[in-house]
């Protein structure tokens, strides 16, 4: 059998998101596709969410959980910013469903193939193309490309990191407690670490049934114990939920750095998700990028043209993420104050495309007027003198939920 022209290593978002569209009906360059998925145990994903936004219509809205047409973030005081962000909904999409759907897809296209292995390595082929390595250096398929997206397991020398890291319970009520219009973004009612912020997070699927988790960003996650005495604390103390069944955990690790990922390999490997850039550094949402990507890597391969890694995002963006990042880290802005005024004080649809990195300059200017200004001058300015430091420990294995919050 000739090798394939693509092979995709990881079925997470990235990889079966740029299976879903190089395998899309018609393109003037038929591609053979690779897709391979680790074998069942610790190593493939746990069912996880995905949340993003963009206007209905979109490619996966027959998948959806659930979306909601308001957003609302509420102060440490509780004082509440409620904001509708049209033509954007913010939307849930759980594992299982995006892989049926994309799986539908894939089961059509002729020149698609699934293999499940444990992959050790990804390199260049000595003759040309990529090859793809088992256990004891056995090749298990080569390509004339290949794109890995596993996740990294140590994150590259930076002047600041941090982890966004969360366990969320999906609820039961016994009584009607949420408001299934309205997703919780940002809730500061919950007691701040020394270093980086906490929140809350309450994505409402019914008036009884939510997504309820306990989100920090700081430098280290938590014990399982410690998790759930927050999420106790939350949804006892802060929401008084009365009694409750919990039907299903999440859990997640999402890296917050301003170090730079390689999108390339070697000449005929890519990194794309996670390793390849795609997390937003300054809120950890990964998925919105991760279709940008991938569609922008599928077009260029259907129509046999030369092909382009797209960064996921631009100077500007990565420079934006730099700097709220230290001054976080600093201490030199009070995060939960720091995202309150911004919803308070910037209209929703603008602001989501600010945290997308797809706003324009004079919006950035426009927003950068309800930061600090004096503590975000003086990190602008402290930056070009600091030393990007060696990567910390290996990252914990993915586990939970690729979704994130701003």
């Amino acid at each position: 059998m000739p090798d394939p022209d693509v092979v995709i290593v990881g079925a997470g978002a990235a990889g079966l998101s740029l299976a879903y569209h190089l395998c899309a009906p018609g393109g003037a360059v038929p591609l053979s596709v690779v897709l391979v998925d680790a074998p069942p145990g610790p190593l493939r994903p746990l069912p996880r969410t995905w949340c993003y936004w963009e206007p209905l219509g979109g490619a996966y809205d027959s998948a959806l959980a659930a979306s909601w047409p308001l957003l609302r973030v509420r102060a440490a005081d509780g004082a509440a910013t409620v904001t509708e962000p049209s033509p954007y909904r913010y939307k849930m999409l759980r594992s299982d469903a995006f892989e049926a759907l994309v799986g539908r897809r894939l089961s059509d296209a002729p020149a698609f193939r699934r293999i499940e292995a444990t992959v050790t390595a990804v390199r260049d082929a000595p003759d040309g193309g990529g090859e793809v390595l088992g256990h004891g250096g056995r090749v298990l398929v080569r390509g004339r490309r290949v794109f890995d997206s596993r996740p990294p397991r140590r994150l590259p020398p930076a002047r600041t990191t941090l982890l966004q890291h969360f366990t969320g319970w999906f609820v039961r009520t016994e009584r009607p407690a949420f408001d299934p219009t309205t997703a919780d973004l940002m809730d500061f009612r919950t007691p701040q670490p020394a270093r980086g912020l906490s929140f809350g997070y309450v994505l409402p699927l019914d008036p009884q049934t939510a997504l309820v988790e306990y989100t920090e960003f700081s430098p280290a996650p938590l014990s399982t114990e410690e998790y759930r005495r927050a999420l106790r604390h939350y949804t006892q103390e802060v929401l008084k939920l009365g009694e409750f069944r919990v039907t299903a955990q999440e859990r997640g690790v999402i890296p917050m750095t301003d170090g730079h990922f390689p999108r390339r390999d070697g000449r005929s490997v890519h990194r794309i998700g996670t390793a390849g850039g795609a997390t937003r550094p300054s809120t950890g949402y990964t998925f919105a990028a991760v279709q940008r990507q991938s569609r922008s890597v599928a077009d260029r391969l259907r129509a046999g043209r030369e092909l382009r890694m797209p960064a996921p995002y631009g100077a500007r963006p990565r420079a934006m993420d730099a700097v709220m990042l230290r001054a976080l880290d600093s201490g030199r802005v009070d995060g939960s104050d720091f995202f309150t005024r911004l919803f308070r004080g910037v209209p929703a649809a603008r602001l989501l495309r600010f945290l997308d990195g797809s706003s324009h300059l004079h919006e950035d200017l426009l927003i950068g007027l309800r930061t600090p200004v004096a503590p975000m001058l003086r990190t602008v300015a402290e930056l070009p003198f600091l030393t990007r430091r060696e990567p910390p420990p290996p990252l914990p294995p993915p586990t939970g939920h690729e979704k994130s919050t701003p």
